[in-house]
């Protein structure tokens, strides 16, 4: 038999482009097989939508599970299957929306860790009541409808910020000893909830996080020939590097099959959380629409709102990040002002839809989703639509939804233990540009993460904690002060801000060269932000520019109207600055 020759599919070479054009920092983007641009095959498309489909459905069920547990929702109850299924809905619905009109890069939309940090801190200041005291299959909507009138509350500042154009404002302020300490304290301040499953049952969660290091560290560089494929410069399939693509997808499978031959063995007890939940799975409808407030009226509490705005703020800076990491990956040109602009309104319309509808989270950039890219190759703008096309037609199959609920606890408390560290040191990356020689930049480092730590938890252990005497400030203030994220990030910009140190111990320079200048970097892909169909049009109406979210947008006509503002408030802070540190 012929030798069949394999190929992998980062080797493939490209379009042949002349010398003077390929910019010294953009060989990367030469090793794309689908550049943002670019449309497979309707096969190749299927197949790499599905790929973005069970990557998004393997990591991103274990929110809405930790979510309706904290929720009161018992472990048979149907309606877990339910959440899951909404939470896919809207995360089809608003990639969709990013990816076609928002930043228009290949970003998968989905729940964010941040919003769960602010979540779990709102639903643990009252405890679940016990069968006795009237907990019923209902009483967890209770709490969903209170999460999801904040969503739907604290995200409006979400729309206005994206449509306003703040966001330059605001990376003025937000620097890495402020993002470093907030992104650590998303990771550190869940630690409780990743332990408490994956140590449900140990022999289970302990090879599963084995199996999934193994598959992500030592065998990622292990090609596999892809099926009914060929090579299309020689004899050959192309090759996929599978285990780095999906590592924890693959990990909870073979774990799973694990635990069930073991379940059908009875080696299991009775109320073992190791056992797959079959219930879940013969009792759920096959089939479920879910529609907007199916969960009844949200109710809007104003400490609930404060504390969901903590997540919404570090959802933007998160994305922001996330926008220019993946343009660099997929071959298009720093993103535009108004491309971040429209992304963040995106993003906030995501989260009021997911408001509405009740996924008990708010949508931002999927992080995992950006790194993939890279692993892939893969940054075809097409795939991403069709992958989000999946996650909407297979959201109303139910019994799809509670296969994946039905999981085991302490397989997701696996995943949750390697997903939860890698935020974590997503974190400290972003030290990478500061002095840590310097003894100014450890204690605002140290104190920020220690001290937001110590308080978040001291006052989580407080039962009806009284700082205020009024209700409603006494609410939002104990939500916030048990929120690890806000008080890392408060306590990190306060420090950061008001303790002298010069720009490079600071690690500014390097902060805002990775955020990008907002100009152009060379490149063929100079439309690729432009809103399609419209943007001829918009260039005709010299009104236009002054919006924002428009591809037409110019900043520099609101600079212009506002700089004398700007330079007497700018004044006024030096000098404060000045006196305060002179006494």
């Amino acid at each position: 038999m012929e030798e069949i020759e394999t190929r992998d599919i980062s080797s493939m070479e490209m379009t042949p482009l002349k010398p003077e054009t390929i910019p010294p920092r953009e060989h990367e983007r030469l090793a794309m097989y689908y550049e943002v641009e670019d449309v497979p095959s309707a096969l190749a498309t299927l197949f790499l939508s599905l790929q973005v489909y069970l990557m998004m459905a393997a990591t991103a069920v274990s929110g809405p599970l930790l979510l309706t547990k904290s929720m009161c929702m018992e472990d048979n109850n149907t309606d877990k299957a339910l959440v899951v299924s909404t939470f896919m809905l809207v995360s089809g619905l608003v990639t969709i929306l990013q990816s076609s009109f928002g930043t228009r890069l290949p970003i998968v939309q989905g729940g964010s860790a941040a919003f769960l940090v602010s979540t779990l801190a709102i639903l643990s200041n009252e405890k679940c009541p016990t069968v006795e005291e009237g907990l019923t299959k209902d009483s967890w909507k209770e709490r969903m409808l209170v999460v999801q009138g904040a969503i739907i509350v604290a995200s409006i500042f979400q729309v206005v910020f994206g449509f306003c154009g703040f966001v330059g404002l605001i990376l003025r302020f937000i620097t890495p000893l402020t993002v470093a300490p907030s992104i650590m304290m998303i990771g550190l301040s869940l630690f409780g909830f990743a332990g408490g499953f994956a140590m449900s049952n140990p022999y289970i969660s302990m090879p599963t996080i084995v199996i999934i290091i193994i598959l992500s560290q030592y065998f990622r560089e292990v090609k596999i020939p892809i099926p009914f494929t060929k090579s299309p410069k020689r004899d050959g399939r192309l090759t996929y590097k599978v285990f780095q693509s999906l590592p924890i997808l693959l990990g909870m499978v073979f774990m799973w099959i694990i635990s069930g031959i073991l379940q059908a063995c009875n080696v299991f007890h009775l109320k073992d959380p190791a056992k797959t939940n079959f219930d879940v799975l013969r009792d759920s409808e096959w089939f479920y629409v879910p529609f907007p407030f199916q969960w009844g009226t949200p109710v809007v509490e104003l400490g609930a709102v404060f504390g969901i705005l903590t997540g919404v703020i570090a959802g933007i800076i998160e994305s922001i990040g996330d926008y220019f990491a993946c343009a660099r990956l997929v071959g298009a040109k720093a993103p535009a002002l108004h491309a971040i602009n429209r992304g963040i309104f995106i993003e906030g319309i995501g989260c009021i839809m997911a408001g509405i509808w009740g996924t008990g989270s708010g949508t931002t950039s999927y992080s995992e989703n950006t790194g993939s890219i890279g692993v892939t190759q893969v940054g075809s703008r097409r795939v991403i639509q069709i992958g989000g096309v999946l996650m909407v037609i297979l959201s109303i199959f139910g019994k799809i939804n509670a296969f994946f609920v039905s999981i085991p606890e302490p397989i997701v408390g696996a995943f949750l233990v390697v997903a939860f560290s890698m935020i974590t040191s997503v974190g400290i990356q972003n030290l990478k540009g500061v002095d840590l020689s310097s003894a100014r930049n450890l204690f605002v480092i140290g104190f920020s993460v220690f001290f937001s730590l110590t308080l978040s938890q001291w006052v989580k252990s407080q039962e009806n904690l009284k700082i205020v005497e009024n209700r409603a400030w006494n609410q939002m203030l104990t939500i916030l002060l048990s929120t690890g994220m806000f008080l890392g990030g408060f306590v990190g910009f306060i420090l950061d801000n008001t303790i002298p140190g010069t720009r490079k111990e600071r690690g500014l320079d390097e902060w805002e060269e990775n955020f990008g200048s907002g100009k152009p970097t060379p490149g063929n892909l100079e439309d690729s932000y432009d809103l399609p169909f419209i943007t001829f049009y918009l260039q005709k109406w010299e009104f236009t520019k002054w919006i924002p979210i428009s591809p037409t947008y110019d900043q520099d006509k609101w600079v212009k109207l506002f700089s004398p503002i700007t330079a007497v408030f700018t004044t006024v802070c030096r000098n404060m600055r000045r006196t305060i540190f002179r006494k």
